[in-house]
């Protein structure tokens, strides 16, 4: 009788990201999965003439909903799920396109002050909220994307259902492409890095045990606080993108459909150090857009993919493929 067994490569170490390299070939193996990644990210805005404008659209739209992915991955570290990142996304929509229009700030500007402005106040409402966890969070968040919209559609505030029109566009292409590219690239990089330090290891505690924390000294509300800043500054930055983009933001800048979308990313690519958001941003997004031709039926196939994927692969497809490129599987006599 026989069973299968996996083993790491012999290149891995027992402890995780702890590698003997001892040749080229070694560090090229280490290396390179990464290194395709950046080149990917970076060497698409320059197949324009190759893939024409609307995929090229469609891969910018693809890097804005990894960058709303990864901020709610972040979030879900100190144990908090959102159903609600159409909160962030639309409040640094508004902020932007509010700075851009009554304040005439130029559009670089009006996205920086809007990630960090609109992150503050994102947080501001948020953390009172920290306290709980669990479904009853997820229910606060679900309803406060909700709440907005509608007061901005009974009061008429910042242009009602009509909207603010008229917003700056970025008129460079590859500025508009790369800005949205490099700060996917930095927050990557940056929050695997900030994971892996004593901080991170903090981050993560909370999840765990939030009491052992409290115990040990540790103020937690501080860590909460700052995992909310910086989660809804990369919210708030990919709405502010996003509304120079269109050129225009409205109360569908608050739709379910950018809380559903990071949460279907996360889900297919696993929550497993970033890289499964992302992974699942450029499968969702693209995979929307080429059933389009199917009308109101694509919901229906892109649920049943969904769901199919998460049956067969319920540990995330970036799991899946690192643990396939990491390990061996032999058959063994039992």
């Amino acid at each position: 009788m026989k069973r299968k067994e996996r083993i790491d490569r012999g290149i891995k170490a027992r402890c995780d990201d702890i590698y003997a390299l001892l040749s080229l070939k070694e560090i090229s193996y280490v290396v390179a999965p990464k290194v395709c990644f950046v080149l990917f990210i970076l060497t698409i805005p320059l197949l324009k003439c190759f893939l024409g404008y609307y995929w090229e659209r469609v891969f910018y739209l693809a890097t804005l909903m990894a960058i709303l992915a990864i901020s709610w991955e972040l979030l879900s570290y100190i144990g908090l799920i959102s159903l609600g990142q159409a909160f962030v996304f639309g409040v640094g929509a508004y902020t932007s396109g509010i700075l851009n229009i009554n304040f005439h700030m130029p559009v670089l500007l009006s996205i920086l002050l809007a990630s960090v402005f609109g992150a503050l106040i994102c947080t501001l409402i948020l953390f009172p909220a920290s306290k709980i966890r669990g479904i009853y969070f997820a229910m606060i968040t679900l309803c406060i994307p909700m709440f907005f919209s509608k007061m901005i559609e009974a009061t008429e505030i910042f242009g009602g259902t009509s909207g603010i029109s008229g917003v700056s566009s970025i008129n460079n292409y590859y500025v508009e492409m790369y800005l949205a590219a490099f700060m996917l690239i930095g927050a990557f990089f940056c929050l695997r890095r900030l994971m892996s330090t004593d901080f991170g290891l903090l981050i993560r505690g909370i999840k765990d045990n939030e009491f052992s924390l409290m115990a040990s000294g540790i103020n937690i509300y501080k860590i909460k606080f700052f995992v909310i800043f910086l989660s809804s500054a990369l919210g708030c930055f990919a709405g502010a993108c996003m509304c120079h983009y269109y050129q225009f933001v409205g109360i569908s800048a608050f739709s379910l459909d950018y809380s559903i979308i990071p949460l279907s990313c996360a889900i297919l690519g696993g929550v497993d150090g970033f890289a499964g958001s992302l992974l699942g941003a450029f499968i969702v997004c693209p995979l929307s857009e080429m059933l389009r031709g199917f009308g109101t039926l694509r919901i229906v196939i892109y649920s049943i993919l969904l769901i199919i994927f998460i049956l067969l692969v319920p540990e995330g497809l970036f799991s899946y493929i690192s643990r396939k490129y990491h390990q061996l599987e032999r058959w063994k006599e039992i």
